[in-house]
């Protein structure tokens, strides 16, 4: 099986394997959790599938992740990717949201959500999860699991991603003939420095520049929702600083969390529970210019084009929905995401 269920299967370890993976201590780590895992008491799996499960139907469909450094890299996003796909659907599930640190803006002082540290226990933290990575696979899958059956919902199922894909096929269906593919934006309802931005409805109305923009944002999440950054960048953009502040003003206005993730991985990742779990969430798209573009082989079309038709596609989902969803478009990447950092730095 492949998705985020496939951690300990061919699927992954083959690849791990031949990027020099012990793979064999991985499969060992993951059977010495079995006889744990088969027990109808203190089985770590079922308790922490019984939390994420059952916090949804007591108002606590956020859950906080919060990787104390002490444990593998990147695993909070690999338990984001499993907890949002699974659960993510029919209107309810568990909304992840990574954070840098136990320490990190909104992790501490937010009401109704589910505070988890992958690493030793923190203060204020419900759920602090450890151990070798192998096992810490096989018992996020196991719990991922429990959870989807204690809220109704298959695990397997990823509807909004299968969407996601259809839309973008959509979008570059022209393109097998040879014509490139066109992806019309309207005009910016307005213009700071190197940044567009582009929205409908009237939430911005009176909106003179960014820091107005992030001040209607911010005063609009409900008290019980996020908001989420999506950015359609690259890994080199400097995208690290516009988590923290944002989170800090939406923890003081509305105690809302805010999420941020890089595209494409989000949609098949966050993006099924954005679309199809519960519908507490503002969007807040990021696109950008490219410079230096490439083509893909055997289609008149670039990987810039692809990755703007890849926003247009997950832009459409969202606003099908009835979500609200704000684009902003950097002119220059690394001048406009200058001009973010300075307005939600004020």
């Amino acid at each position: 099986m492949d998705g985020c269920f496939g951690a300990l299967s061919a699927y992954a370890l083959v690849p791990a394997a031949l990027c020099g993976a012990d793979v064999r201590r991985l499969l060992d780590q993951a059977e010495a959790l079995v006889p744990s895992l088969l027990l109808a008491y203190d089985n770590p799996g079922l308790v922490l599938g019984t939390a994420l499960g059952t916090g949804p139907a007591n108002g606590r469909d956020r859950l906080l992740i919060a990787d104390d450094g002490s444990g593998p890299a990147g695993l909070d996003r690999w338990v984001e990717q499993l907890v949002a796909e699974s659960t993510g659907k029919g209107g309810g599930g568990v909304v992840p949201v990574v954070v840098e640190g136990p320490a990190a803006p909104g992790f501490g002082a937010t009401r109704d959500v589910h505070r988890l540290v992958l690493g030793a226990p923190a203060e204020g933290a419900g759920l602090a999860v450890s151990g070798p990575l192998g096992a810490l696979f096989l018992l996020w899958e196991y719990a991922a699991a429990v959870a989807c059956r204690v809220i109704g919902v298959s695990p397997f199922d990823r509807p909004a991603v299968r969407e996601a894909e259809e839309a973008l096929s959509g979008l570059l269906r022209g393109a097998e003939d040879g014509t490139p593919p066109v992806v019309i934006g309207r005009e910016p309802v307005l213009v700071d420095g190197e940044v567009e931005v582009h929205a409908t409805g009237d939430m911005l109305e009176g909106a003179k520049d960014l820091r107005d923009v992030f001040d209607a944002f911010s005063h609009a999440a409900p008290s019980d929702g996020y908001i989420a950054v999506m950015a359609y960048l690259d890994t080199a953009d400097d995208t690290a600083g516009l988590r923290p502040p944002l989170a800090r003003r939406a923890a003081h206005d509305r105690d809302a969390q805010v999420a941020f993730g890089l595209a494409p991985r989000l949609l098949h990742s966050t993006g099924q529970v954005y679309k199809d779990g519960p519908r507490t969430g503002l969007f807040l798209q990021i696109t950008g210019a490219v410079t230096a573009d490439v083509d893909v082989p055997g289609r008149p079309y670039s990987l810039g084009t692809l990755q703007l038709a890849q926003a247009f596609a997950d832009l459409r989902a969202l606003r099908s929905r009835g979500l609200t969803v704000v684009r902003l478009h950097l002119r220059d990447r690394a001048a406009g995401l200058a001009r973010l950092e300075a307005a939600l730095g004020g």
